[in-house]
């Protein structure tokens, strides 16, 4: 065959094997048999690997990897994927109709009514008809970059099919939802425990662990699957409606789910919404509620978003599913600050997709007052289908031997003297060495929003205490490779990547560190407050209460908890541990270039300036940039509007760009930016 020839068969075999997946993985209509699919693939294949110079990046051949990944970078998505606002009733679904038609200022208006899809936000991003790249979720703002592992969804186009009457965006971004049926997380869960591993609890965390996985054949091998339920970034303005938008992405090739249902009034939502809380159990996945959305992109955009969610689209949340069971024991558990907490020990039973064993009672006056006693039978349930707790006894079905519970005078970790807490209900192990305690406290510091230790994940920080590694999280910074030799699931490559994670934790921002520290009562905003006012952890450890109670979002609890923390002799010595093993102690990340925001009370170079950051800066990430203008007395904002003030623009600045400039708002470079926080 001529070149020519064997570029056109290639070209032919792509065509007809995308349309074949599509026909299988989305259509459900397979029109070949498997073998004569294979033979396609194969044929495909071996011209493939005689031409390599042939191969490109939306070939089916390219669906499953070859090599694993290292890791997975962070990407920042076009458009932010806010959260969504819950109901619970057909009241506050009329409540939600309500608010759009007064804020709409009209009477009446289309609904987009779709299953809400138990699984993993993701994010497609595709570019002149081909898919680019994929990103879960993540925070909202960036999400991890999947886009090898989500190649091997065969219901993923690759490339996509044109549209009649529609042309396809130039760039633009599919947003849905990655699941796993029911069929395969039984399988995995069967495989798991005939290789002695811990099984997911329930289709929806087996979905993100496959997907997180670093050997994309392996994800390959789970099967996973998505819906596709919407836009996100769209170049140009092409559609009109959700609706619209739907029918759009089912005719390029995308799985578009097909009890999506539009509505005319709230009244057929709520109709539909009652018919599906009787009908998920039909369905070969897992959905918790319906989300429903106001049709029209122009109503969608009149009625905007809040920080955290769109005011046009909101889910409504199916009752959790009860179920009885017996109540065999009742242990307590030591949280990170020593708070006891009683929890259910439940003859195991399936609960929404998973097998629940125990179940929180949340403290001694709640057991009290549900009248809950060791061998009731007893209602539990799933609170917003995740934390199992325990309804109520039932109270007809005792026969006298069951026993009532009574929190402990001793810790059941350490044995010490347990107290309670003024004004709360609380009881409270003091002992800052208790083993329970410290497994929480090194968890807490090594989490992604505080030091962000990549790898000192729950068995490993269990391990290290257990074995008397760490006496406090401050020893963490000691630990050598050799040390984690020994550990469980620790391998040499594993113990090299954790040690590096350690080591880049020391450049970390102050107030990481001090949310990472787990004083009680502080959380990520104060934390962020706290290195903002005083720039390093001296000056907050030095300060009176009066100092704490004078800022303006602390308060005299907050104060009292801050001021005892750093006056604790045990604190005293871990704090200066992490200062001699050079972790950073001062208000700006170690990376930074010197000179850029100290971060103290009088430095206020951008006082009541608002500002959104945008694409890749050379010296600064974007976290770092935004807390470089809050140190400095800026407003860090994710989204642009005629607020902002400035756009602070680095290596491809996407659409935020052009938004700005629509608007009139400055945009400035790096180099003018620093010049700023200079001043």
């Amino acid at each position: 065959m001529y070149k020519q020839d064997i570029k056109k068969r290639i070209e032919k075999l792509r065509e007809l094997i995308n349309h074949h997946d599509r026909q299988y993985y989305v259509e459900s209509r397979p029109d070949i048999s498997d073998q004569e699919y294979d033979r396609l693939m194969r044929e495909l294949k071996e011209l493939e690997a005689l031409h390599p110079e042939l191969i490109t990046p939306d070939s089916p051949t390219q669906r499953v990897g070859g090599e694993a990944l290292e890791g997975f970078k962070t990407v920042e998505h076009r458009v932010p994927m806010l959260s969504m606002d819950n109901t619970y009733s057909a009241d506050e679904i009329m409540e939600f109709d309500k608010r759009v038609r007064k804020n709409l200022e009209i009477d009446k208006i289309d609904y987009v009514v779709e299953l809400k899809i138990d699984g993993v936000s993701i994010s497609l991003l595709y570019e002149n008809g081909k898919f680019i790249q994929g990103a879960t979720r993540g925070d909202g703002v960036k999400g991890d970059d999947v886009t090898v592992n989500l190649k091997t969804i065969k219901s993923l186009p690759l490339k996509l099919e044109p549209v009649r009457g529609v042309k396809i965006p130039g760039t633009f971004e599919a947003r849905g939802e990655i699941y796993l049926s029911s069929r395969m997380f039984l399988k995995i869960n069967k495989e798991k425990e005939k290789n002695n591993e811990e099984p997911f609890a329930n289709p929806r965390n087996a979905a993100a662990g496959s997907l997180k996985l670093l050997d994309s054949a392996m994800v390959a091998e789970r099967q996973l699957d998505m819906w596709i339920y919407g836009l996100g970034y769209v170049e140009g303005s092409v559609f009109k409606a959700q609706s619209e938008a739907l029918g759009f992405l089912k005719g390029a090739g995308f799985r578009v789910n097909p009890r999506i249902k539009k509505c005319r009034s709230i009244n057929e939502v709520i109709e539909y919404c009652k018919e599906w809380e009787h009908k998920k159990d039909s369905l070969e996945y897992d959905i918790d509620g319906m989300v429903i959305k106001v049709d029209p992109f122009a109503h969608q955009r009149a009625l905007g978003h809040t920080s955290k969610s769109p005011r046009w689209m909101i889910s409504y949340k199916f009752p959790a599913e009860q179920k009885e069971t017996i109540l065999e024991d009742i242990i307590v558990q030591v949280g990170r600050t020593g708070t006891l907490t009683p929890v259910a020990v439940l003859k195991p039973i399936e609960l929404s997709g998973s097998t629940v064993s125990r179940a929180t009672l949340h403290n001694q006056d709640e057991v009290a007052r549900k009248d809950i006693r060791i061998g009731d039978h007893v209602i539990i349930e799933k609170a917003g289908e995740i934390i199992p707790q325990v309804v109520e006894a039932i109270k007809s079905k005792r026969k006298g031997r069951e026993r009532k519970f009574s929190m402990p005078g001793k810790c059941p970790v350490c044995g010490s003297e347990v107290k309670e807490v003024k004004g709360e209900v609380a009881l409270r192990c003091e002992n800052l060495a208790c083993a329970a305690q410290l497994k929480e406290r090194v968890k807490h510091f090594a989490s992604r929003q505080a030091m962000d230790i990549e790898g000192m994940g729950d068995a490993i920080a269990a391990q290290l205490v257990d074995r008397g590694m760490i006496k406090d999280y401050g020893d963490i910074y000691y630990l050598k490779r050799a040390d984690l030799a020994g550990l469980e699931r620790m391998a040499e490559k594993s113990a090299s990547n954790l040690i590096d994670a350690i080591e880049k934790s020391k450049r970390n921002t102050l107030n990481r560190l001090v949310f990472g520290l787990g004083i009680r009562h502080v959380g990520i905003r104060a934390a962020w407050i706290l290195s903002a006012r005083f720039g390093s952890i001296d000056k907050i450890a030095s300060a009176e209460i009066e100092g704490f109670e004078a800022i303006n979002e602390i308060g005299p609890v907050m104060a009292e908890s801050i001021y005892n923390f750093f006056r604790t002799k045990e604190n005293k010595k871990v704090i200066e541990k992490l200062k001699k093993a050079e972790v950073n102690v001062k208000g700006r990340a170690h990376p930074a270039p010197q000179g850029y925001g100290a971060g103290s009370a009088e430095r206020k170079a951008l006082e009541g300036k608002t500002f959104v950051v945008t694409g890749a800066l050379e010296n600064f990430s974007r976290q770092d940039a935004e807390e470089l203008i809050r140190q400095n007395g800026g407003n860090a904002s994710s989204s642009v509007s005629k607020k902002t003030d400035f756009l602070v623009t680095g290596k491809d600045p996407g659409f935020k760009y052009d938004k700005a400039k629509k608007l009139g708002v400055k945009i400035i470079r790096e180099e003018e930016f620093k010049k700023l926080i200079q001043k």
